[in-house]
C-alpha cells in the first residue's frame, strides 16, 4: 500500500509539472522573437512527463483477466 500511496504522490507531482509546462510554453510562444531551441526542449521535456505520467497510472489500475 505504501509504494501505491508513493505512486499517487509522484502521480500528481507529474501532472502539476506537465500542466506548468503547458503554461511555460504558452507565455514562450506570446514573445517574439521566439525561442525555438527552449521550445523544442520544454516540448521534449512535457513528452517525458506524459510517458511517465501514462507508466504511473498504468501501474495504478488493477490488472484485468481477459
Amino acid at each position: 500500500m505504501e509504494d501505491e500511496e508513493e505512486l499517487r504522490e509522484k502521480l500528481i507531482e507529474l501532472k502539476r509539472e506537465h500542466q506548468d509546462m503547458d503554461d511555460i510554453i504558452d507565455r514562450l510562444m506570446q514573445h517574439q522573437p521566439v525561442d525555438f531551441l527552449q521550445l523544442q526542449r520544454l516540448k521534449k521535456r512535457k513528452l517525458v512527463l506524459r510517458d511517465m505520467i501514462q507508466k504511473i497510472e498504468s501501474n495504478l489500475l488493477p490488472d484485468i483477466i481477459a
